[in-house]
């Protein structure tokens, strides 16, 4: 008898998956490792920045009240008495009408209050003329303008960032406390499976999703064990799944989640006692997307088709992981576009499409990558969003307001929002 199955909104979906989500331990890794990982504590700033008042420009640093009434006919002189490198600290304080050749980040010296730069100036015997007054605090960069000694700058919970280890390295963190990362498991179900270097035969395909879910770990900086592919066999299927679970932190299957007589993995999941948290979401591609848990750990049963195997790991495993390691923005950042064109399908369930996004005279334009059923393979690798149109409607006309997921991205959002 075949399973009647009740779809379930894509938000309710996603947020019991995320309710299951079991939090990793944290761990202290070097700074030189620590890009992509997840900060398990805030950065804070251990002292002022900048941490003394110095120069933002290559100059002169001068007292401003010496500069009072310079103009075009009436230049003021000033003698450079020698020069400030960055790192290194004048021997003296200026007096009347003295300056500093200064460069840039170098220490402002002493009674000087403004930096005068280079093209500002006119060279002129042992020194140089200006033509215009300068401010008192003029071109100077002050003391902890940029953050100040215990400032919280960065919250834990924040994925490490080119920037995020410019900020570690400015405050001294030789070491950082992170997230530890999970480790997933993968298998592909499906007699139909081949391996890659394999030649087509009559009803064969080659397997591309076990590849493609690879790269999207790697994409994310997480390791994996590949447990292969299986043919549709109950008990083999149910021997492997034990024993990556006893291995992994998680584990993503491809295929066999279907109402066929062969489609296994919800079998598989009540000989293991998991508990199913859904196994139909109201969504096109990848309806059959079906996620269980079974004590700790999260089993996501994605379809075996590609584009729905890749959506379903886009929009569900993808911010389970990063919410495992306490990433405070799991989910992918999305804007507003313009449809690029007709989208006649009617949408009884929600559809993500795979799409290209661009700037033109018109503004940001979302197109579909072509070919769009859910096991298409050429959209998904020309694709770089996702677009998103609600169910409910007999279709979408060129230059409707959308929403766009953006694929990709390391920075994400808090909230799903959609």
């Amino acid at each position: 008898m075949v399973e009647i199955r009740k779809p379930i909104p894509v938000k309710e979906a996603v947020q019991l998956v995320m309710d299951h989500v079991e939090p990793l331990q944290t761990e202290i890794i070097p700074l030189e490792k620590a890009y992509g990982r997840v900060l398990a504590e805030p950065i804070i700033a251990k002292h002022d920045v900048p941490p003394f008042d110095r120069s933002p420009y290559d100059g002169f640093a001068i007292r401003s009240e010496d500069s009072t009434g310079a103009s075009g006919d009436n230049r003021i002189a000033f003698k450079v008495i020698g020069e400030i490198g960055a790192g290194y600290v004048a021997e003296r304080g200026i007096k009347k009408h003295e300056s500093y050749r200064i460069m840039t980040g170098a220490l402002i010296p002493e009674n000087a209050d403004a930096v005068v730069m280079l093209e500002q100036t006119k060279e002129d015997g042992e020194g140089f003329t200006i033509r215009k007054p300068f401010l008192k605090n003029e071109n100077i960069s002050f003391r902890g303008e940029d953050a100040q000694q215990g400032e919280v700058l960065i919250e834990a919970g924040s994925l490490i960032h080119p920037g995020t280890i410019a900020l570690l390295a400015t405050f001294g963190y030789a070491e950082v406390n992170v997230s530890k990362q999970p480790i997933a498991g993968i298998l592909s179900t499906g007699t139909e499976l081949l391996r890659v270097d394999e030649e087509l035969v009559p009803g064969k395909i080659r397997n591309s999703n076990g590849p493609m879910i690879t790269a999207q770990l790697a994409r994310m900086g997480i390791a994996h064990r590949s447990y292969g592919m299986l043919i549709d066999d109950l008990d083999a299927c149910t021997e492997v799944v034990e024993k990556a679970l006893k291995e992994t932190d998680l584990l993503i299957t491809t295929g066999g989640v279907s109402v066929g007589d062969y489609d296994y993995l919800p079998a598989i999941y009540e000989r293991l006692g998991a508990k199913v948290l859904f196994n139909k979401v109201a969504m096109r591609p990848g309806s059959v997307t079906t996620v269980a848990v079974l004590g700790n750990k999260l089993l996501f049963g994605l379809s075996g088709n590609p584009s729905a195997c890749f959506t379903g790991f886009e929009l569900f495993t993808r911010p389970a992981i990063l919410r495992m390691m306490k990433n405070n923005a799991p989910y992918m950042p999305r804007m507003r576009a313009k449809l690029g064109e007709d989208f006649t399908k009617p949408n009884p369930f929600t559809r993500f499409v795979r799409a290209i996004w661009e700037m033109t005279p018109e503004g940001i334009v979302a197109t579909p990558a072509g070919f769009n059923k859910s096991n298409a393979v050429s959209s998904i690798a020309r694709g770089n969003c996702i677009i998103v149109l609600p169910s409910g409607t007999r279709g979408y006309t060129k230059g409707t307001d959308i929403d766009v997921l953006l694929l990709g991205s390391e920075q994400g959002v808090s909230e799903w929002t959609l």
